[in-house]
């Protein structure tokens, strides 16, 4: 069994937590929470999607700090029209530590009740795959802690949403590559939505021949742009110069 590395967490000089092992931030210096709605959740119609609906899954790259899952658990809370069960599945090849993810949560006291809840379920960090029950098992939690792209061929369940949120394509190319976003439509169901903060060209054109039909949208605070998508079975990837483009 390959050990799994914890991630190394830094704070630089503006206070923003970032990777050591990719010299990233995790999140934009504008603000995190606002970043993950206005991407992540707003990039894929939620909540308005899961509205009315017995279950509804969403699949993320990169864990992070746990971030995303917090604004969208958040939401989740909040929405009166809420789906009766959230699947939140997610992977991270370099997992924190618990102790770190307190140091990170504490920037958000809005989550603060579940940001324990999801600290006191935090598995050993060990390679594979761990389940947490959280809001009384309403809000399943799948944490895949090693390589997405080893992972990924273990799961089955059909995926609504996806949040596209590894670190910098130059950085983390394995995390855009054209074999996971592949992977990705493996799991999509018609329809399924995706969102990311990049609109890299590399990005849009393996997202396009997987059959997900992209578009920019206006990003986040500093960030001019975003990308959205939707996967289309039927979808001819758009050519230009030869090569598939979203």
């Amino acid at each position: 069994m390959i050990a799994l590395e914890p991630a190394h967490l830094v704070f630089n000089a503006e206070g923003t937590p970032c990777s050591e092992q990719f010299s990233e931030v995790y999140h934009s210096a504008d603000g995190g929470h606002a970043q993950a709605r206005h991407v992540f959740l707003g990039g894929n119609d939620l909540p308005a999607r899961w509205r009315g609906r017995k279950r509804f899954v969403i699949l993320e790259t990169g864990f992070g700090l746990g971030l995303n899952l917090l604004a969208t658990w958040l939401e989740w809370l909040n929405d009166d029209q809420r789906c009766v069960e959230l699947h939140f599945v997610s992977f991270e090849k370099y997992p924190l530590r618990i102790g770190d993810l307190a140091r990170a949560h504490a920037a958000w006291p809005e989550f603060g009740r579940i940001a324990e809840a999801l600290r006191n379920q935090w598995p050993v960090l060990s390679p594979g795959v761990h389940r947490l029950e959280l809001a009384q098992r309403r809000i399943i939690l799948t944490l895949g802690f090693g390589d997405a792209l080893q992972l990924l061929p273990e799961f089955e369940m059909p995926v609504d949403a996806f949040y596209l949120d590894g670190f910098s394509p130059a950085k983390n190319p394995e995390m855009w590559s054209g074999a996971l976003c592949r992977s990705l439509a493996r799991l999509a169901v018609p329809g399924a939505t995706l969102a990311t903060w990049s609109v890299a060209g590399t990005v849009r054109r393996a997202l396009s021949a997987a059959n997900f039909v992209v578009e920019k949208r206006p990003g986040f605070a500093s960030k001019r742009q975003m990308l959205v998508g939707r996967y289309d079975c039927q979808a001819m990837p758009v050519m230009w110069n030869g090569k598939p483009n979203g």
